[in-house]
């Protein structure tokens, strides 16, 4: 944790960002929780209402590349304060929906909000506190935020029993108001120049320039993942019912997963000085697949299920943070937030395509076939991964 003690500043906006990052996802999460409900008030189907999700990520992608210039002439803060404004009215809109095109609009608010405060966001303003200290503080980060599910899954659960989940929305909307906003315009760090001394702009370091074909490793084997931790993660609950688990036993399990993913996250953090985020990636995407086949190859047992959530839970956990790191690995910080930018288009629309195409699996083939397709992606990821690990540059920066 050394890289806590080079900046002062580093501790307040991890603090900051680990409560809105967790706000955030968790807030737009309702469909993992409420789905059903949503679809019966809706007059919708279940995979539609997942759709909202794809919605979702599409806006981020579309929007990541314009928002690029934005997070570089105004800096990260400010960007995410307009982005938390902008997805109050979308809470707002999903409360008065009675219909599809309004449930829909309304993910298209919180898409143009979470291209602005959700992840990348994040990422790009520890890149301009913490500087070469970013894969370190991301990984902090990422303890934190793993938590969104076992947080906010019984939290929805709870709250939609109280209030239904048109009550959640405004409560979630309020959560955005009177505790993300306030932390980003009063807590968080302004941007100031990156410095290597204390006194003098730091000078850009000659970093050889990575080849496109590298470049499109990078975005597949994070494209590929992102295809199925973020489907997995939108349909777990659904996913462990088609298992044969009860609702409150599916939730309970479920909200495991969360423990789980911090706990691997924290084995990378404290080790995050001794290898990248390659080899995070190698070891983690490898537990995918097996995760996959223990589950397809079982008959739904309680062991089996349990191992399943370990395994998986363990490999997403860590692979959240390689998706995050690995750019740093052949980018220095000028260009991160540039290649960030990039990668985000098809990586959200990949993340937009999962949930209602494994929801429509589930519900028309069971979990066998969303198994399967989640299994070769998986596997084609880590293939990725290992070429990408025979490319790293000779002389990468330490970023510790």
């Amino acid at each position: 944790m050394q890289f806590l003690k080079s900046d002062g500043r580093l501790i307040e906006v991890l603090l900051v960002l680990a409560i809105t990052q967790l706000i955030g996802w968790g807030t737009i999460g309702l469909p993992a929780i409420v789905g059903r409900e949503m679809a019966a008030d809706l007059g919708m189907s279940l995979p539609a209402v997942f759709a909202g999700t794809s919605v979702l990520y599409v806006t981020m992608g579309l929007c990541a590349p314009w928002l690029a210039k934005a997070f570089a002439r105004h800096g990260a803060r400010k960007v995410m304060m307009i982005g938390t404004i902008v997805a109050v009215p979308g809470f707002v809109l999903l409360f008065f929906a009675r219909e599809p095109m309004l449930y829909f609009a309304a993910w298209i608010v919180f898409g143009l909000a979470g291209s602005a405060t959700l992840s990348t966001g994040a990422y790009i303003m520890l890149n301009e506190v913490a500087g070469q200290s970013a894969r370190s503080a991301i990984g902090a980060l990422m303890l934190v935020t793993g938590l969104s599910g076992s947080i906010f899954w019984p939290t929805t659960s709870f709250l939609s029993g109280h209030l239904g989940w048109r009550g959640t929305c405004l409560v979630y909307a309020a959560m955005l108001l009177l505790v993300s906003l306030p932390l980003y315009a009063f807590a968080a760090p302004r941007r100031t120049v990156p410095t290597q001394d204390g006194a003098t702009p730091a000078k850009h370091v000659d970093v050889p320039r990575t080849p496109r074909s590298t470049f499109g490793l990078v975005v597949c084997a994070i494209t590929l993942n992102a295809f199925v931790s973020f489907g997995l993660s939108a349909v777990f609950v659904e996913l462990l019912r088609a298992e044969g688990l009860a609702p409150a036993q599916a939730i309970a399990f479920g909200s495991m997963l969360g423990v789980i993913q911090v706990s691997a996250r924290g084995l990378d953090f404290l080790g995050g000085g001794r290898w990248d985020g390659i080899t995070t990636g190698l070891v983690a995407g490898t537990a995918l697949p097996v995760a996959m086949l223990l589950l397809m190859l079982s008959e739904g047992t309680t062991w089996a299920v349990a191992v399943f959530i370990l395994l998986y839970g363990a490999g997403s956990g860590a692979m959240a943070v390689a998706r995050a790191t690995i750019p740093l690995v052949f980018y220095d910080q000028a260009e991160f937030a540039k290649a960030m930018s990039m990668i985000a288009l098809p990586l959200n629309i990949a993340s937009a395509i999962s949930p209602p195409l494994l929801a429509g699996l589930l519900t028309e083939f069971g979990s066998r076939a969303a198994l399967g397709l989640t299994f070769v992606c998986s596997c084609a990821a880590v293939v990725m991964l290992v070429l990408l690990g025979r490319r790293r540059p000779r002389m990468a920066p330490v970023l510790t």
